[in-house]
């Protein structure tokens, strides 16, 4: 068994964050979205794991080396960013037939991970959603199987999203259904979809069930990560002593990565902040502060700030990249 992320996205909704950290690599409730998958899937035994990277894929090279050093990793780029399924078709020849587990890299989803991995069938996670035609959604008959999925449908037959968590054991029929799509220049909104694929199959015989998953966390913008970071950060968050930082208060849950320096501050509820990072006469809630930062004299609320970013004055909510420097005194 070996498992396909796909981290080559620009992370476009992000920006500026993404402009220069992977939105994988964002911080997220003291982790980030790839450590969660990575831990997940390490958790039940799967030690080789296939990265299609592009946009800044050195970062999440360095980053699995020194996280992971003893998994077995593969990276396929994708230069040219044509869909999930174009990118997907790159690991053909690494896969070689096994059965694989596709996560989707901006996917983070609570679910039994060994439960999926135990059934017999190949698996495609979901989850109701009031305004299915954002997703790819799944047809479900009574007894679990999928009849058929569709990419963003206009008239959504089922509320059942496709959260971007796949087992797939015909994984050479799968390849085969991406050949023929891309051959065929088969696609969907304008990129060669996984979704499309998995159809193929299910149309050629292959038998797909559903599992539905506990919670599905969105982190592909600002007001969804926050959201995301609140939540995960009661499963997550460490305890901090109340004398550990020098005048002042932390309101759980938080998350305070190492060699932070923090005074005269009050600190929560819901923020992550990561390693090396200053923080003096500042209120800071509902917000994910990156690494090596340092902020002065300033209120932050529903905000996102860049690692290296230097933040002086006062304000209320800010979405700022990294290797800033703001003066708002």
């Amino acid at each position: 068994m070996k498992a396909i992320i796909p981290v080559a996205g620009a992370g476009s909704k992000l920006r500026p964050q993404s402009y220069s950290q992977p939105k994988a690599l964002i911080p997220l409730a003291g982790k980030n979205v790839l450590s969660i998958i990575i831990d997940q899937l390490k958790g039940v035994g799967i030690t080789e794991f296939v990265f299609i990277v592009g946009y800044l894929g050195d970062k999440i090279e360095d980053y699995v080396k020194n996280k992971y050093p003893g998994l077995k990793v593969h990276y396929v780029h994708q230069v040219d960013r044509q869909g999930v399924g174009h990118a997907i078709r790159l690991t053909r020849e690494i896969v070689n037939k096994d059965e694989v587990v596709v996560v989707l890299g901006d996917t983070i989803c609570e679910y039994d991970v060994q439960e999926m991995m135990d059934n017999p069938y190949s698996m495609i996670g979901v989850r109701k959603v009031d305004d299915p035609r954002d997703f790819g959604v799944a047809e479900i008959e009574e007894d679990g199987f999928i009849s058929h999925v569709v990419e963003k449908p206009h008239i959504p037959k089922s509320n059942m999203a496709m959260v971007g968590v796949y087992k797939i054991k015909e994984s050479e029929q799968m390849f085969q259904c991406l050949e023929n799509n891309i051959r065929q220049g088969l696609r969907s909104h304008g990129e060669y979809s996984l979704t499309d694929a998995l159809d193929c199959m299910i149309q050629m015989g292959a038998k797909f069930k559903s599992f539905k998953v506990e919670n599905w966390f969105d982190c592909g913008k600002k007001e969804t990560m926050l959201e995301s970071n609140a939540v995960l950060l009661k499963k997550f968050a460490t305890q901090t002593t109340p004398d550990q930082f020098e005048n002042t208060v932390i309101i759980p849950p938080v998350s305070i990565g190492k060699g932070c320096n923090i005074k005269n501050s009050i600190i929560g509820p819901n923020v992550s902040i990561g390693e090396e990072t200053n923080i003096d006469y500042s209120i800071v809630k509902n917000s994910i502060i990156g690494s090596f930062s340092k902020l002065f004299d300033i209120v932050l609320d529903d905000s996102i700030i860049g690692s290296d970013t230097n933040l002086i004055g006062e304000t209320r909510s800010l979405n700022i990249g990294d290797n800033a420097s703001i003066d708002l005194g």
